[in-house]
Parts: C-alpha cells; sequence; structure tokens
C-alpha cells in the first residue's frame, strides 16, 4: 500500500426519468450540477481539483466542465468529458482513480449524466435529416443498432423469452421494494421536486409473454425486457487512501476496459470482468455484491451465464438485487456511475465489514466491455 489508492468516499445520483417524461426540460449540465454539489457537499472542506463525466450525446462544448461552472465549484476546475458510450460513466471513474493513484490528484468527482430528452439532433452537412446515431466502427466492420445486437447475442447464447422476460420482471420487483425500503433514499438527489425514480412498476410474466418482438421479427427481445432511453445523473467523490481521514468507502482494486467483437457488444463484461479478476488475483466467488448494466435482459444473462452467475436463482442477492436499468432506466452516459453509485449503497451505506469486495461491469455500443473491482475500507 503507498497511499494513493483512489476510494470512492461519496456517492449520489438523481432519479432516472424516463427521455420525454420527468426531465424533459432540464439540460445535462443541470442534472449533473445536482449530483456535484452534493457529492461536494458530502466531502466538504477539500478543495475538488477535477471533475471527469461521461457523455454521450452533448451537445458537447465539454459538458464537464461546464456542469462544475453550474455547480458552483470555481473557475479554477477544468473538467473533462469522456465518451465511450455505454461504459462512459464508469470508465470516467476509473480515469479518475488512474489521476488520484498517480499522485496528480487529491479529490476528483467522476461520473456521468445523460439528458436524451434535450439532446440536440446531429445532421451531416448538406443533409436533408439528422442522422439517428453516431457510427460504432467503421465501413467494412459489424455496426448492428444495440437492440438487433442484444437478438444477436441471445441467439448465440441460448438466452430463451421466458428467462429475459423473468429477469425484467424480477428487476422491476427489485426496484420497487428498494424504494419502498428506503434503500434508494441517501443516494438520491432530487431534482426539480422529484425524489423517485420515474420507471419501476409491477410487472407480470403473462402480460410480458404477449408482447411483440421489438427489433426482430420472431425475435426474443422487446420493449418490456430493454432497458428505456433515459435521463439522469450520477457521480463519486475519489480521494487518494492517505488523504481519506477515516472516512468510510470503496477502495478502486483494479479496472479494465477492453474490446470484443462489435457484431456481439453485449458481450464486453465477460472479458473486462476476467481481466479484472486476473489483476486483482481475486475469485468471483469473493465477491459479495455485483451491479452489471441492464441494458438487455439477454445480455445480462448472456453475461452471468458465462461467468458462472445465476442472478435468477443461487445469486439473487448478490447479482442487482435492487433492480438495474431495466426499471430505473439506462441514461448511457451516466449509468456505468449509476451501478457504482448503488454498489456505494449496497456496500458503505449498508455497512459491510472492511474487505468486502463489489463489482461494477457495463456493455458498450461498438464491442467494448468496462469493469471495476471495489473493496469496502473504513
Amino acid at each position: 500500500m503507498t497511499g494513493l489508492e483512489p476510494v470512492v468516499v461519496a456517492a449520489r445520483r438523481t432519479p432516472i426519468g424516463t427521455a420525454g417524461h420527468a426531465f424533459k426540460d432540464v439540460s445535462v449540465d443541470r442534472l449533473a450540477a445536482r449530483v456535484i454539489q452534493a457529492v461536494a457537499r458530502d466531502v466538504a472542506g477539500r478543495p475538488v481539483e477535477d471533475v471527469v463525466l461521461g457523455n454521450c450525446m452533448g451537445p458537447g462544448g465539454n459538458v464537464a466542465r461546464v456542469s462544475a461552472l453550474a455547480a458552483g465549484l470555481g473557475h479554477e476546475v477544468p473538467g473533462l468529458t469522456v465518451d465511450r458510450q455505454c461504459g462512459s460513466g464508469l470508465a470516467a471513474i476509473l480515469l479518475a482513480g488512474q489521476a488520484v493513484r498517480a499522485g496528480e490528484m487529491d479529490l476528483v468527482i467522476a461520473g456521468g449524466a445523460e439528458s436524451a430528452s434535450t439532446a440536440p439532433l446531429r445532421t451531416h452537412r448538406r443533409a436533408a435529416e439528422p442522422y439517428g446515431r453516431a457510427a460504432f466502427a467503421p465501413d467494412g466492420h459489424p455496426d448492428p443498432d444495440m437492440g438487433p445486437a442484444a437478438e444477436a447475442l441471445a441467439a448465440a447464447r441460448g438466452i430463451s423469452r421466458e428467462r429475459q422476460d423473468a429477469y425484467a420482471c424480477r428487476s422491476h420487483a427489485g426496484a420497487l421494494a428498494a424504494r419502498d425500503g428506503g434503500r434508494f433514499a441517501a443516494e438520491i438527489v432530487a431534482v426539480g421536486g422529484r425524489a423517485q425514480d420515474q420507471r419501476p412498476r409491477p410487472l407480470r410474466a403473462a402480460s410480458l409473454a404477449r408482447l411483440p418482438a421489438a427489433f426482430v421479427p420472431g425475435g426474443t427481445v422487446t420493449a418490456a425486457n430493454s432497458s428505456p432511453v433515459s435521463d439522469g445523473a450520477a457521480a463519486v467523490a475519489l480521494v487518494p487512501e492517505r488523504l481519506r481521514a477515516g472516512l468510510p468507502g470503496m477502495r478502486l482494486v483494479a479496472g479494465a476496459v477492453v474490446g470484443c467483437d462489435p457484431a456481439l457488444p453485449g458481450w464486453g463484461p465477460v472479458p473486462a470482468v476476467r481481466r479484472v479478476l486476473a489483476r486483482a488475483g481475486v475469485d468471483l466467488g469473493r465477491v459479495a455484491a455485483v451491479e452489471i448494466v441492464e441494458a438487455f435482459a439477454a445480455q445480462v444473462l448472456a453475461v452471468t451465464d458465462a461467468l458462472g452467475l445465476d442472478p435468477l436463482g443461487a445469486d439473487g442477492e448478490r447479482v442487482s438485487p435492487d433492480g438495474g436499468a431495466l426499471a430505473l432506466g439506462h441514461p448511457w452516459g451516466a449509468t456505468g456511475a449509476v451501478v457504482v453509485t448503488r454498489l456505494f449503497t449496497r456496500l458503505v451505506r449498508a455497512g459491510a465489514p472492511p474487505g468486502t469486495l463489489g463489482l461494477a461491469a457495463a456493455a458498450v455500443g461498438g464491442g467494448l466491455g468496462v469493469a471495476a473491482l471495489f473493496e469496502v475500507v473504513k
């Protein structure tokens, strides 16, 4: 131990709203500013040296810098915006951790923010219409939209429609139970008077079974077992161990960003998790809490199957027991930071003993995986 090991000592998120609804008029910097302010208060008295935020859809202009100024941090706090698509929020935390571990920063606020509702439409010069999304891969490489890619992964890994629907029901049920039990209260920062996530609702497997395939005729991926386009933000504070000053937190043990076949981007967490565990010299059996970004039920089940986890059975209390993006929503640039915030609540706020391990992971369009391993310190 050098004293430079990065430790997450605070973590907050906004409620998550479905695009076009709860936060339809709230810009991305306003969403981010709320969590930045909250995290800065949680570590009051310490100067923030940088803000690193993931963001996918713009509007550009260095969202992290704009958000830092909107949060009132002062002109001296610079800001860095990261785009690793759906892994951006988690990748931002890893980058902040690297700066702390290198001894270059003593307090960094990192996370992500997305406002799909207010993001600008983008148009190529001389084009008549805006384009739907940027390319995830160049010509000559597979570049599927995420829905068809989830279908392809489900087919490749034998993930049935019944299991996907069961997982979606589980996610919503877990989120409702967590909300009603107050397990989200300490992590959520209200925005515009809203202090609860908009989307979670009771689901019945029989009702889900009647829904048509959403992306591929006769397929297994539906609107119910897919995450919605969403708005939200999340952020954490990282400090070196030598400056933790007794604050409980999660030490960032190891992180990894890897590439995989862009035709099957949902597979990315598998090699990312394996690399993180190998670097840390840890067996997955030692990890008490796992949070995987739930872009699609098919993707989560393919990943957990490959890793030897059973979220619908024996590992129900280890893997996202309070629901995830299927129930809460999937604000792309923020969602990787949301899962770290969820780990912080499950481990640090819940009083897990020192040495308890937690794992966060996300799949990324274009064929990437991001993962991070944390350890409780007190």
